[in-house]
């Protein structure tokens, strides 16, 4: 799949904020299953605009503005052609060992309930693969989606509490018990373009687990499948803090609001194809 997308994240201040930084991880990185063909990233104010990369392989940009500021808006575009390689990560940039992965993070640390549901899940699996299909399939049955708790982030064991939760919360529920199985689990941001729909989800989260011979894999719990063609990986990290498209700071000014329009089309000559 060859996908033009447009990514708008919007920062308002009120009262202005005197100077403001924020850290962007809006790029995505070629591998097997996703070739970047072009991609860029503007603002429009007169910021500095920095590109660097973070510890974990994902392309990060600094957005400094030393003025006051009531709203700056930053825009990621491009096109990246997509494909199905069953859920294998392969050929993606790893600075980091697979076991460093199996470490807790805040938002996606197994408590007791959660370690009992993973073993229950994956009872009668023999192989690590099966366990964490299993345990996929059991978040899905278990979970029950809600978009709406995106704007109020938990932890893994709150949103297991609750049985309701976001994809950001899917995913955390995920990793905490694949780590618990032994196995190194890591959360992804990215975009969906379901092929049912016109209209792609603002931003979407999976986990990947390492799985021995096979390497990464990415799992979705929100659909129960593993990540195919249709999905736009952009950044990786422990949990969703690490991987969060936006975090900053700022000096002076009130409440931040952030804004977020995202538009996924089809490239024209495939769609003619």
């Amino acid at each position: 799949m060859r996908f033009k997308i447009a990514h708008e994240m919007s920062f308002a201040y009120s009262p202005p904020a005197k100077s403001v930084i924020q850290l962007l991880r809006l790029t995505p990185r070629s591998y097997d299953g996703q070739h970047v063909l072009r991609w860029r990233m503007s603002c429009d104010v007169d910021c500095v605009l920095r590109q660097s990369e973070d510890s974990l392989g994902n392309i990060v940009h600094t957005l400094s503005y030393n003025r006051p500021a009531e709203r700056i808006g930053v825009l990621a575009e491009g096109e990246v052609e997509t494909f199905d390689t069953s859920g294998v990560v392969r050929g993606a940039v790893e600075p980091l060992a697979a076991e460093i992965y199996l470490r807790a993070s805040p938002r996606a640390e197994a408590n007791g309930a959660l370690r009992e549901f993973a073993d229950e899940a994956s009872g009668g699996a023999d192989t690590i693969l099966d366990k964490l299909h299993a345990l996929m399939t059991a978040v899905y049955e278990t979970m029950t989606y809600d978009a709406e708790l995106a704007r109020a982030p938990t932890i893994a064991a709150e949103a297991f509490a609750l049985r309701r939760g976001a994809a950001q919360d899917f995913a955390h529920i995920f990793i905490a018990g694949a780590r618990w199985l032994g196995a190194p689990a890591r959360y992804v941001s990215g975009f969906l373009m379901r092929p049912d729909s016109e209209a792609p989800e603002a931003g979407h989260a999976w986990a990947e687990a390492h799985v021995p011979a096979l390497g990464w894999v990415g799992f979705d719990c929100c659909n129960s499948i593993c990540v195919d063609e249709n999905y736009v990986r952009i950044a990786i990290g422990f949990d969703g803090l690490s991987a969060a498209p936006a975090r900053g700071a700022r000096t002076g000014g009130g409440e931040e609001t952030v804004t977020v329009a995202l538009r996924i089309s089809q490239a024209q000559s495939q769609r003619q194809s």
